[in-house]
């Protein structure tokens, strides 16, 4: 499990692809790269990947081809920044809220504001999962725990903070990019629940 709360910003360094299979080396901040042991789960860019091996800093992982199918992982080179958490522990603070990193789809970004000491970034979502999000709401995005702010249709936005675009790589985004979108289980829960019982979303 992941709580959402990015730790910080790794470079991929090689990605070696084979049929059905690609291997990320993924370059650590020297402090974040301690007591890692093989086959701890790391969330990359909200994706639950398994840790195959080190080599000093460098983390390795396999994406199998349904990962690289259903994330932006596929999309990734050498050279680009990815948010990364190391899985929660008991007893560790849950700051965002409780992520199992299995990405449920992707958003494409259709607009960014960026007024003084702001950022209004808006995204657009398949039809298919408009249903579970909510103004005020929680969503992963990238594997950062947001909350929602407006949401028409099947767009909603979210307005990030200084400190989020420091500690995130959501400074790098433009209007194209594609980003991870983990829907909150409990929102999703209570939805598909209702809908079981006659009572569905109406259309917004």
């Amino acid at each position: 499990m992941f709580t959402g709360i990015v730790q910080g910003i790794a470079i991929v360094d090689e990605i070696s692809a084979v049929s059905g299979l690609s291997s990320f080396s993924i370059r650590f901040p020297e402090d974040q790269a301690h007591n890692v042991t093989i086959g701890a789960s790391v969330s990359i860019d909200g994706t639950c990947l398994t840790v195959t091996r080190q080599e000093g800093q460098n983390l390795y992982f396999d994406a199998m081809q349904e990962t690289l199918r259903l994330t932006t992982l596929g999309k990734l080179k050498p050279g680009d920044r990815i948010n990364f958490e190391r899985a929660a522990r008991i007893g560790d603070e849950i700051g965002g809220h409780l992520l199992s990193g299995h990405v449920h789809s992707t958003a494409d970004i259709v607009a960014i504001d960026r007024p003084e000491n702001n950022c209004t970034i808006e995204f657009e979502v398949p039809q298919a999962w408009a249903r579970y999000i909510f103004p005020k709401g929680y969503i992963a995005i990238n594997g950062a725990s947001l909350t929602i702010g407006d949401v028409t249709d099947n767009r909603f936005n979210v307005h990030l903070i200084p400190e989020t675009l420091r500690a995130t790589t959501f400074a790098d985004l433009t209007v194209g990019d594609r980003v991870n979108i983990e829907i909150d289980s409990q929102t999703q829960t209570i939805v598909d629940t209702l809908a079981r019982m006659g009572y569905d979303r109406p259309p917004s």
